[in-house]
Parts: C-alpha cells; structure tokens; sequence
C-alpha cells in the first residue's frame, strides 16, 4: 500500500485558481488507493500582524513585497467541505490541515488562523529569500541575477530559522524549494554541493523531533540525500505531493517510496502513520 498524500491543496489555496478541487483530490486518492489524505491550504500573509516578529534590516522591518495575489484561508466554508467529503468518503482518512509560510516570522498571525479551527496535518514551509531589504520568492531572487548557489545557501540559512524559531508545525515542507526553479543557464542543481547546509537542516529538525517531508512535486531526491537525513537522526519521513490540481495527488509515490525505503526508512505503526527508521 502506498503512504498517505500528506500535503496537498484543494480549492481553498489561494494559488489554485479554479483548478482545486478537494472532492475530485479525494476521488482521486481512492483511485490510487491511498490510506489517507490531508488537504495542507496555504497560510501565508501580506502583512505584520500583532505579535509577529518581522526580521530587521538595520532598525527598519524587512518588507513583504509581491503578494497581491495572497488571499486569507475561508476556515468556515474549508471545514464545512471537508466535513462533505468525508460523508462521500467514509474509506478514505481525510485530514484538516494548512502549510503555514514562514511561521517564525508570522507567529501571531499563525496562532489566530489555528485557534479558528481543527487542523491536524500542519506544515512548516519556507517560501522566500530575504534579499535587499524584502522578502522575495526564489524565482525573483534569480531573476535579480544573484548567484544560485548564494540564493541558496541564503535559503538554508531562513530554513535554519524557521526551524529554531517556530514549534507550531510538525512536518518541515520541500526543505530545497528554490530547487524548482533552479535558473535554466546555470550549472545543474548538485546536492554534493549542499550537503553541508543540508545536514545542518536536518540535524536541527531531528534535534526538534519532526518529521522531514520528500516532495514529489519538487525535483525527487537521491537516496544519498535521503540518508543524510537518517544519518542526521531523521526519526520520520512524510510523503506530500503538493498537488494543487487532482491528478497530481500521489504522483510518483512508487519512486519516492523506494528511495526513502533505501535510505533505510519502513512503513509506521500503522497504514497511517509516517515512515520511520
């Protein structure tokens, strides 16, 4: 049997358009025959709310720049759907959940959107670069021209952060995520070449006691990696396909599974449990 999908995003994230569907993601899970399913919505934010802790660039707040298009998580209507698609699905574990961006940074933001409901699956996701004074999406930091090793080496640093300054979530999401849009004109992606900052990733969230997520929706990982986060002390692995359209949720979780199997990982206590050494 294949692990639970457990980051995935339906209608209710703000970057789906109209191309999120949580019924038809369920359908699809049950296709697959996935024990389980947790619907991870984005929470991000367009501005410093009351008891969040914005970093400084000097005496000045960095700023948040180009999120017009960020909207608020809708809880009432997002609850009441999943409520609908677990009636429809009574086969399939359907799990609440949100992938929080940045929570070290939004703390008191995040605290209002956890203390509005049940979330049972919550994600830690680091989604930005903080360059020249503004919190930018990797894509921009390329396009700036910055050297994709720094910018990278720039995100490990932000992730080592979020780790040590934020405890609401329980799975670290796509810990390599610039990854994805790795400039075309530079030299390939190397994890040898990070796999320093990597380690140090993962010893400061094994040290933490959560789990380490492999994202099938980013570029799917060595075993050599892999084992670096076993090696580290990883004690769990989750599986997430990031799917925010309903044909990707699951996608290559057979792959996946083999890597993370041979880095010396096994299935849980249970069909709904993370992988554990």
């Amino acid at each position: 049997m294949l692990p639970p999908d457990n980051h995935v995003h339906s209608q209710f994230s703000w970057d789906t358009r109209s191309n999120g569907s949580m019924e038809l993601a369920c359908a699809k899970a049950v296709e697959l025959g996935l024990p389980a399913i947790a619907f991870t919505e984005h929470v991000d934010f367009t501005a410093w709310g009351h008891d969040d802790l914005p970093p400084l660039n000097g005496t000045q707040n960095i700023s948040l720049a180009h999120r017009e298009r960020v909207q608020p998580l809708d809880v009432e209507a997002y609850q009441a759907t999943i409520a609908e698609c677990r009636d429809k699905y009574p086969q399939l574990r359907i799990l609440t959940g949100i992938e929080t961006g940045e929570p070290h940074l939004f703390a008191g933001s995040v605290a209002q959107v956890l203390g509005s409901g049940v979330f049972e699956r919550v994600l830690g996701s680091l989604h930005s670069v903080v360059y020249q004074g503004r919190i930018l999406s990797p894509e921009r930091v390329f396009a700036l021209g910055v050297a994709p090793e720094d910018a990278m080496r720039r995100y490990f640093e932000g992730l080592l952060d979020l780790i040590k300054g934020s405890d609401v979530f329980q799975v670290l999401a796509h810990c390599d995520f610039p990854r994805r849009y790795w400039p075309t004109g530079a030299r390939p992606y190397d994890e040898a070449l990070f796999e320093e900052e990597y380690r140090t990733v993962f010893r400061a969230l094994a040290t933490s006691g959560r789990a380490l997520e492999i994202n099938t929706r980013s570029p799917l990982w060595s075993v050599e990696l892999m084992r670096w986060w076993y090696e580290e002390g990883g004690e769990a692995v989750s599986f997430g396909s990031d799917a925010h359209v309903p044909y990707r949720v699951g996608a290559q979780f057979e792959l996946a599974v083999d890597v993370v199997e041979a880095a010396g990982f096994r299935p849980g206590r249970d069909q709904f449990d993370f992988w554990r050494r």
